[in-house]
């Protein structure tokens, strides 16, 4: 397991651990406090308040909302003022939450004790949890539980060399970090990132807060999953016709390059022969490619082959929307013209983008370039809004049957 992974379980373990102690001790104070009198075992642990279920259901809740504000999506390197902002407002939410789920039906001669229970919630999953947080951070630390950064120092001018190492440093999954140039410095687009003196631009970090990003990967698991369930039989009767179409296998698999620049093996409709690159030279398909099956040019035309890509967005290897990932052949050859590719891998590539709405399919080097340049522009203004834009365009492009 790696460093990164077992400093994560551990913030997890203690978010859980916490969460169960803020529960009982909230509990106890209700009873004690409400009903004026210390009870037994058997009475505080069978029928306060519905015990059991809030025992198992209190603590998902608050990991729920942990994920979702972005906690356990980077770990390293974390200020104490965001540790402190992150913790003080997901304890908000807790306590709101369980205020109009479980406090708001209590039966109460005051209404005061609404609030005064809301107040102890709240300094009860704020302070345990704060202070688990700072115990497992200070662990971490002690035993040099840490993740290191790269640091490159070749001049920005010299481009080709500048990529080369970018590319090597992308699949460690290390923040990177890269001198500026005066344009940079200038735009304000260098920070101080508390390395030393200097200014430094990290190439690693994402345009969309950790919020945004763990809704970003929520929607893709709630969406994909449920659309699978959904589309289940159509995928049965494209695999009927796919097979009745021509010899060979259902889905087709191919390697492609994601996250980080690592690689993965992306599924489709099979659309074309299977001898479609039998010399064994990775082919781009063109308008009237006569490798394509009749099916297939149906398939493609209402982008119907893309469909077992959400197994790919379910397991992480995509998102719904994020740069179109290539094969490392076509990847060798873009990068000949544009070295830049590289700056893709630190987001998902997805089933759709700004870049093939834009240029469509790209039958051509010069055309893979350009939608490069498309998506590089969707990596530095993400949004969920523009995802959801890109979402709305994907699908009048589908209806309309401008696929290829």
């Amino acid at each position: 397991m790696s460093a990164y992974r077992r400093l994560q379980f551990r913030y997890i373990l203690a978010d859980i651990l916490s969460a169960e102690l803020v529960w009982l001790l909230f509990l106890l104070f209700r009873w004690i406090v409400y009903e004026g009198k210390v009870m037994s075992v058997d009475d505080v642990l069978i029928p306060a308040f519905d015990f059991h279920r809030p025992l198992f259901l209190y603590p998902l809740g608050c990991l729920i909302v942990y994920y979702l504000s972005g906690y356990y999506l980077l770990i390293f390197h974390r200020t104490f003022t965001k540790e402190f902002l992150t913790t003080f407002l997901s304890a908000l939410v807790i306590s709101l939450g369980a205020f109009f789920i479980i406090i708001i039906d209590d039966h109460v001669s005051q209404y005061q004790r609404f609030l005064v229970s809301l107040g102890v919630l709240f300094i009860l999953q704020f302070g345990i949890s704060y202070l688990c947080r700072l115990a497992v951070g200070w662990f971490s630390r002690k035993n040099s539980v840490r993740k290191d950064i790269i640091r490159i120092d070749t001049s920005p001018d010299n481009e080709e060399e500048l990529y080369r190492q970018i590319r090597q440093a992308y699949p460690t999954g290390k923040p990177i970090y890269i001198r500026p140039r005066v344009y940079d410095l200038l735009t304000g687009a260098a920070q101080i990132h508390n390395l030393d003196d200097e200014a430094w631009i990290c190439i690693t970090d994402m345009n969309m807060s950790d919020c945004e990003i763990c809704l970003k990967r929520t929607f893709d698991i709630l969406a994909s999953s449920l659309s699978l369930i959904a589309l289940s039989p159509l995928f049965a009767v494209l695999a009927v016709a796919v097979r009745c179409s021509s010899k060979g296998p259902v889905f087709y698999t191919q390697e492609r390059i994601g996250l980080y620049g690592h690689p993965f093996r992306i599924y489709k409709f099979r659309t074309m022969v299977v001898s479609a690159e039998q010399d064994g030279t990775p082919q781009l398909s063109r308008k009237d490619d006569k490798r394509i099956t009749k099916i297939g040019h149906l398939m493609r035309k209402y982008r119907l082959d893309e469909l077992p890509q959400l197994w790919n967005v379910l397991k992480g290897d995509m998102s719904f929307v994020g740069p179109r990932p290539e094969r490392p052949y076509f990847i060798h050859l873009i990068e000949q013209q544009a070295p830049y590719y590289c700056l893709l891998y630190k987001i998902r590539p997805g089933l759709t983008s700004w870049g093939p709405i834009r240029v469509g399919y790209t039958d051509t080097i010069e055309k893979m370039i350009r939608r490069l340049n498309y998506d590089i522009a969707y990596m530095e203004n993400m949004s969920l809004l523009l995802d959801l834009k890109i979402m709305l365009l994907t699908i009048s492009v589908i209806f309309n049957g401008k696929g290829q």
